[in-house]
C-alpha cells in the first residue's frame, strides 16, 4: 500500500492525537485489517485488535461482539457506503476517526484495479460532524492538517495550504 510513499506526517499527527485522548491501558478495536498504523499503535503500547476484512457495510458482527474501550477508524469511512450504520453499531463509548477531506480541486479517488481501494464518500468536516451528531456522538476534540506533496503544479501548490485530513475524538452522548 505504501510502496512509494509513507505518510509520516499523517501517522505522527494521528499518533499524537491518539495519545492525547486514549490511555495505553484502554483496549482498541481498529476498523480495517491490520495495517502499518495499527502496528505503530501496538509499538506505542496500545492493545489493538483489527477487524478481519469483512465488508463492514454488510456485516457489523465485529462491532457487536467487541468489548473494546475505544474504536478507531483511520481512513476507512470514505470507503464505506453506509457509515451511519457502523456508527450506530459501535458499543464502545469512545471513538477516534480520521478521514481525508474532500478537495474541490481533486476528484474522488477510485482505483480501477482494486474494488476496496475506492472512496465512496469525500467528506467535508461539517458532513462528518453531522453524521457523528446524528448517530449519538459528541465531538470532544478535532484537528485538521495539510498534506503537501513534493511535486510541481497547481494541485501540489494548493495541497501545501489546503487541509487534507480531519481527525475527531468523540464520546457517546
Amino acid at each position: 500500500m505504501y510502496e512509494k510513499t509513507f505518510p509520516n506526517k499523517r501517522f505522527r499527527l494521528t499518533l499524537e492525537f491518539l495519545q492525547k485522548h486514549i490511555k495505553t491501558s484502554e483496549t482498541i478495536l481498529d476498523l480495517g485489517v491490520e495495517n502499518p498504523f495499527s502496528k505503530i499503535m501496538k509499538e506505542a503500547g496500545y492493545s489493538v485488535n483489527n477487524t478481519t476484512g469483512e465488508d463492514l457495510d454488510l456485516n457489523q458482527d465485529s462491532l457487536k461482539n467487541s468489548n473494546s474501550d475505544v474504536v478507531t477508524a483511520f481512513e476507512i469511512f470514505e470507503h464505506l457506503l453506509n457509515p451511519f450504520t457502523i456508527l450506530n453499531e459501535i458499543k464502545s463509548d469512545k471513538l477516534l476517526i480520521s478521514i481525508p477531506m474532500r478537495l474541490w480541486f481533486s476528484p474522488a479517488y477510485r482505483s480501477k484495479t482494486d474494488m476496496w481501494d475506492r472512496h465512496y464518500h469525500e467528506f467535508e468536516d461539517w458532513q462528518l460532524d453531522w453524521l457523528l451528531e446524528k448517530t449519538g456522538w459528541k465531538i470532544i476534540d478535532r484537528q485538521k492538517w495539510t498534506n503537501p506533496v513534493k511535486k510541481f503544479g497547481l494541485r501540489p501548490f494548493l495541497r501545501s495550504f489546503t487541509n487534507r485530513y480531519y481527525i475527531v475524538y468523540a464520546e457517546k452522548a
